[in-house]
């Protein structure tokens, strides 16, 4: 069953949030505490991956008593420097504007529980969000494509009648294997040409940009009888 609104699917850290940062260094004061240092560019290159196959491909298939040990580590060190948190530019007008335009705004994001309350509070938008999913809605976050689905499921739409927005080349993966367009975002510190290569519809510099084009991206498909500036 789907609804005749179409939506919008929003992932959070590095495409509303600026997050992605936050994660490396929690992630490689975790790995130094446990005597497994990662350089942090490999971590980068990771973040937006599901959290456990982070882990694991990271620490090179340590037992799982350390990689849980990582996570708790990466949970404190993330905690501690959350007041570093911060909305993009133009991530909440993006929101307003396509709630403004009669679509569903979605989050479609895999971020446990303890972190979507701090991105929640930082992004300051509940008002405007249709529905909003966590890792608890999933067994395994993208690349698979199960996020993307859940979310669709909960806003009511089919793959037809969705756009996702995201910043890795995880989220460009994700949708792709949902069959829904993916707009891809710099914001998250990915470059163009690998959002390009991974199948992303198209490519913003970040929100603000997004929403200064939006008449010309792959969002006008979902508004045929709208005019976009």
């Amino acid at each position: 069953m789907t609804t005749s609104r179409p939506a919008v699917l929003f992932d959070i850290d590095g495409t509303l949030v600026d997050s992605n940062y936050l994660h490396v260094h929690a992630w490689q004061r975790a790995f130094t505490d446990m005597d497994l240092p990662v350089p942090a560019w490999r971590i980068h290159r990771c973040i937006g991956m599901d959290g456990a196959q982070l882990v694991d491909t990271l620490s090179g298939g340590a037992p799982e008593p350390i990689q849980k040990q990582l996570k708790d580590l990466h949970t404190r060190y993330y905690e501690s420097d959350a007041a570093l948190l911060a909305v993009l530019p133009g991530a909440r007008e993006l929101l307003a504007r396509v709630v403004e335009l009669g679509l569903h705004v979605v989050l479609a994001t895999s971020a446990p529980d303890n972190e979507l309350v701090l991105l929640r509070s930082t992004l300051d938008c509940d008002d405007l969000v249709s529905a909003i999913t966590s890792s608890a809605d999933v067994e395994t976050a993208k690349p698979r494509p199960d996020i993307v689905k859940v979310a669709m499921d909960k806003a009511g739409v089919s793959a037809q009648h969705a756009v996702f927005v995201g910043d890795t080349v995880w989220d460009v993966e994700a949708a792709g294997r949902a069959d829904v367009a993916c707009i891809g975002v710099l914001s998250g510190g990915i470059s163009r040409a690998e959002l390009d290569t991974a199948g992303a519809a198209a490519v913003y510099e970040d929100a603000e940009h997004l929403l200064a084009g939006m008449g010309g991206s792959p969002l006008s498909t979902l508004l045929a009888h709208e005019v976009l500036p």
